[in-house]
Parts: structure tokens; C-alpha cells; sequence
């Protein structure tokens, strides 16, 4: 029986987080927030029917080790290390801020020095999980904001170690402070070193072992064994079950079997994720949050804000743009899932009572619906960060000044990111002798840029003294092949401000962006991923023996539909009215 129901209580899960996603959609909210309040609904604290939130909560953690293993594949080991001195820095800063702020508001709620240090330390820690979620949705997994809020997210999940360690000093006990860090920190260490040396040497020739023998259910076994696997030796170790799953993603992204195991394990991983959020949803006790109202709302406000502004400035004290910083800093506003683990280990010690545990709780469900709403605001801050004192004039000196261009242009092309896009138009401009500055905000591409002889201006596109020195005012083209929907429009609105005669060309991650931009004043907008469809069409209708001049006639009712935002029967009732 005990099997059936906990089958029972995986299908009420995911069918509650069917309708709370569905309905968020349609309501034009985040899927996580109807996955949020469809555990809320199923929870022990609502009436109606109630699933066991113990039950969900063990598959909810198999989809938080799914969920990480797949982000550490995603990623690379050198990708991070490319950011370990920014996060290093910034979680020295970040981390001991958070805790103060968190134990001042601890003493000032009338909590106990213990009880208050131990909430400083939960607001120290994010959620690995919903930021990543957030950025996923927002397809920017591959953005500097992710890489840094990524790293700054393992530093944060290494130090949850020494704070679980020094739990018995808090409590009073006899433990000796520096042998409990001490050991801690030891353990924690020669894990990192097995997982990552073992994990490099070992993964990569199972894995071709498996894949010789061409049997893609053996290679789907072998993927979930090496990510539970680590994972669970992981928490053995003393250090996160996330945090190992995603050093095993790591070891794994190294090898060439990368992408199939992405393939493999995306299914699984985004199917068990959505029980993390329900799990969450059903801990949520509506009449206890009724009843301290402005004690939740204060303390929420307080990690919100607080946090905002500690992650924010430590990162722009390490010399991390504004706009990356400031994306950051709302997207790891709030409380994780490690967080309750803390505050769960800090309850069995008796640091803290049930009604503080409770608060606690609330404050980091809280923190996440408040999310959306943040993100909503992420604009206005990036332009608020902007104009901090030394902001605008530290950013430029990072690089230093480009010789090419103090040099004016006129006409010329002004390239915004220099990935694969910007990369292959770079190749095309050069091989015409079309003269053409490229604004990066990646400074390593930039010296890279300017070591081959091309202009290249460090800053971030949005920002209009940025393309003033890249030559906005002069020139003839303005390609954004960076998409991003905070710092796009603003440079769209600053290049038809100063020059009004400019082609703007940009890209859309997807079909909703299209409206946006096009209001914002860009004169051309590729989706990448509609553009792929017509070529398809192109070439099918090519194998059925269409002619040329059909298939053009056909693919360019559809672009223009889906640019102008007609539907195709309105586009054809208004081309035969005229």
C-alpha cells in the first residue's frame, strides 16, 4: 500500500503542477509560481485533499540532483573557473554582509543573538535552483549573469559547511570552534578533490564504455547513476546533495558525450524539478502568515532589499558591469533551498523554536513570488545602478582606451556582441573592407579584438555614453546580436534618439519579444529560430517540385505576418482588399 500511495501522491504533484502552471501561463505569469501555489493548495495546511509532503519532498529531491546535474553539463568546468576570482571576491563580500544584515534584523524582531545569527545565515544563501529557473525561461543560460550568478551560487552552498559545523557553538555546546571549521572545511575539500580528479579520469571512459555497446537505455542508466550516485556521496561527505550533482554535471560536460547526455536527462530533469516548487508550496502555512503578517512582510522586505543591495554592490566592487551585477542581484534575491536546511539543523539544536521556523519559511516562499515582480522592475534598476557615483566612469577603464577608436567613423556598422552572430557578420564586413566597431561586454573579447587591429569599445549596449564612443551619431547600422531585454530597447531608444536616420537590425529570442522591439524603433528583427522554419520550408516545398517564385510568394507572407504580428488569414483578406 505504502507504494501505491506514494504513486498517488507523484500524480496529485504533477497534476496540481499542471493546473497551477497552465493557469499562470494563461495569466501571463511564471510557470514556478503556479507550481508554488499548486502545493500550496495540495498542501497539509489547506483543506480538501492533502498529499504527503514527505513523500514529495524525497522525489522533489531527486529533481533538485536532475536539475543541477543538468545545469552542470551545461556548463563547463573552464567556464567557471573563467569567473572563480569575480565569485570568490564577491562571496567574501556577499556572504558575511548577509549574515549581518540578517542578525540585526534578527535582534531587532526580539530574537536571540543565536536565534538571529542563524537567520543571517539563512538569508545568505540563494536559491541555486529558482535563479537558474528564471534565467532558463528567460533564455539567457548562456548570459554573464548566469555564469557569475552560477559561481556565486557554489561559493554560497560551500559555505553552508562551516555554518552547519558551528551550529553546536551556537547551541551552547562544548565544541571547540576552530577543530569543528577545521574539520568541516577538510572533509568538504578532499570531497571536491575526489569528486573532480576521480570524476575527470573515471566518467569520461564509462561513458564511451556504455556508448560502444549502442544500447541508449544502458547510456540513460549510466547518466542517472553518475548524477545520484555523486550526489549522494556528496551529502555523505558533508556537503550539498545539489552541489555534488552538479560537480558530477561538471565532470560530465568536460567529455564528448556532453550533448547526449543533456538530450537524455532534460526530460527527466524538467518532469521532477516541478516537484522542488510544490514540495515548497505545500510548507507554506496560510493561517500562521495571516496571523504575522508584518513580521513576514518586514522580514521579506529586509532580505529582499538587503540582498539587492549586498550582491549588487559587492559585485560592482569586484568590477563586474552594472548591468550584469544589478541582474544578478535580483535574480539570487531571495532565500534557498539550503537555506532550510540550515534553519531545519538549526531547530534540532534547539537554536530556534517551531513559531521562528515557520517564519523562516514564509519568508522564503515570500521572497520567491516575489520574484516576478522584481523582475518586472529589473529595468529601472539597471538605469538606477547606472547612476551610482563611479559607476560610468569605472566600467570603460577595465579595458582601457582602444587607439582605433578615438579615431571618428562615419557610416560605418556598430556590431553590439561578438558571439557567433556578431562573429560571423565581423567575418562578412571584413572581407567587403566595410569598416565596423564592435561593443562587447566581455572584456576579454574585447582585448582579444583589439590585439587583431578591429575597434572594439568595452560597456554595455544600453548604455548611451557606451555607443556615443562606439560613434552612434555617425553611423549608418546598428546591429544588437546580443539579446537582451533590459539593456536592447534602451539601446534601440538611444540610437534612434541621437541619430534618427540609423538602421537598427536585432535579434528575438521569441515571437513575444517581436512587439517590443519593434515599438522601441528597430527597423529589422530575426528570430533565429522562425528563420530556421522557413529555410525548412523552403526546402521541402523545393522536394515537392514548388517553383522558386511560389515558395518566395510563400515564405515572405509568413515573415511578414509573423513580424508585423498579422495573422496569416488577416494578411491575405488585407492583400486582397488592395
Amino acid at each position: 500500500m505504502e507504494h501505491s500511495e506514494l504513486v498517488f501522491d507523484l500524480a496529485a504533484a504533477l497534476a496540481a503542477a499542471f493546473a497551477g502552471g497552465w493557469v499562470a501561463r494563461r495569466l501571463g505569469q511564471p510557470v514556478l509560481i503556479g507550481y508554488l501555489l499548486a502545493g500550496f493548495i495540495i498542501g497539509p495546511n489547506t483543506p480538501g485533499f492533502d498529499a504527503d509532503p514527505e513523500r514529495v519532498q524525497q522525489l522533489a529531491e531527486l529533481g533538485v540532483a536532475l536539475l543541477m546535474f543538468g545545469l552542470g553539463v551545461e556548463f563547463s568546468i573552464s567556464e567557471l573557473l573563467r569567473v572563480r576570482t569575480i565569485v570568490s571576491r564577491a562571496g567574501a563580500l556577499q556572504i558575511p554582509l548577509t549574515i549581518a544584515m540578517g542578525t540585526g534584523v534578527g535582534l531587532l524582531s526580539g530574537w536571540s543573538t543565536q536565534a538571529a545569527v542563524l537567520l543571517g545565515g539563512a538569508f545568505a544563501i540563494s536559491s541555486s535552483i529558482v535563479t537558474l529557473t528564471w534565467l532558463m525561461s528567460r533564455g539567457e543560460a548562456d548570459s554573464p549573469q548566469a555564469h557569475i550568478a552560477l559561481g556565486l551560487g557554489v561559493v554560497q552552498d560551500l559555505a553552508l559547511v562551516p555554518m552547519i559545523a558551528l551550529l553546536p557553538v551556537l547551541a551552547g555546546g562544548g565544541t571547540s570552534v576552530p577543530v569543528e571549521l577545521l574539520r568541516s572545511v577538510g572533509i568538504a575539500t578532499v570531497a571536491l578533490v575526489l569528486v573532480i580528479v576521480l570524476g575527470t579520469r573515471l566518467v569520461p571512459r564509462l561513458l564511451d564504455t556504455v556508448a560502444r555497446i549502442e544500447s541508449r537505455e544502458l547510456f540513460l542508466l549510466v547518466v542517472v547513476l553518475i548524477a545520484l550516485g555523486t550526489a549522494l556521496a556528496s551529502q555523505e561527505a558533508g556537503l550539498s546533495l545539489a552541489l555534488g550533482a552538479f560537480l558530477a554535471g561538471l565532470v560530465v560536460s568536460e567529455s564528448e558525450y556532453d550533448r547526449q547526455v543533456l538530450s537524455e536527462i532534460i526530460p527527466l530533469r524538467d518532469l521532477f524539478a516541478t516537484l522542488f516548487f510544490v514540495s515548497i508550496g505545500m510548507l507554506v502555512d496560510p493561517g500562521y502568515i495571516v496571523e504575522h503578517i508584518p513580521l513576514v512582510a518586514g522580514f521579506t522586505l529586509a532580505l529582499v532589499l538587503g540582498k539587492l543591495i549586498i550582491i549588487g554592490g559587492a559585485l560592482l566592487a569586484v568590477g563586474v558591469d552594472h548591468t550584469t551585477a544589478t541582474l544578478v542581484a535580483i535574480f539570487m534575491a531571495q532565500m534557498g533551498e539550503f537555506s532550510f536546511v540550515l534553519t531545519g539543523a538549526g531547530s534540532s539544536e534547539g537554536i530556534i523554536d517551531s513559531n521562528q521556523f515557520s517564519v523562516i519559511l514564509a519568508t522564503a516562499v515570500m521572497s520567491i513570488l516575489f520574484m516576478p515582480f522584481l523582475v518586472k522592475l529589473a529595468p529601472a534598476l539597471v538605469d538606477l545602478s547606472a547612476r551610482l557615483p563611479g559607476v560610468s566612469g569605472q566600467e570603460p577603464s577595465i579595458v582601457g582606451e582602444d587607439e582605433h577608436t578615438r579615431e571618428e567613423l562615419r557610416r560605418h556598422t556598430i556590431i553590439c556582441g561578438y558571439g557567433r552572430v556578431g562573429e560571423v557578420l565581423g567575418d562578412a564586413l571584413d572581407r567587403r573592407g566595410f569598416q565596423y566597431t564592435v561593443v562587447e561586454i566581455n572584456p576579454g573579447i574585447v582585448r582579444a579584438l583589439r590585439s587583431r587591429g578591429i575597434r572594439a569599445v568595452y560597456g554595455d549596449q544600453g548604455a548611451g555614453p557606451v555607443l556615443d564612443h562606439a560613434g552612434v551619431r555617425t553611423a549608418r547600422i546598428l546591429v544588437l546580436a546580443s539579446v537582451d531585454m533590459v539593456s536592447t530597447p534602451a539601446a534601440i531608444r538611444h540610437a534612434r534618439k541621437v541619430n534618427p536616420s540609423i538602421s537598427i537590425i536585432t535579434r528575438a529570442q521569441a515571437s513575444s519579444e517581436v512587439e517590443a522591439l519593434r515599438a522601441a524603433g528597430a527597423n529589422e528583427i530575426v528570430q533565429p529560430e522562425f528563420e530556421a522554419g522557413l529555410e525548412c520550408i523552403r526546402y521541402v516545398m523545393r522536394r515537392y517540385g514548388v517553383s522558386s517564385q511560389e515558395t518566395n510568394v510563400l515564405v515572405g507572407r509568413r515573415r511578414t505576418a509573423h513580424y508585423q504580428g498579422e495573422s496569416m488569414d488577416g494578411l491575405a483578406s488585407r492583400r486582397d482588399e488592395e
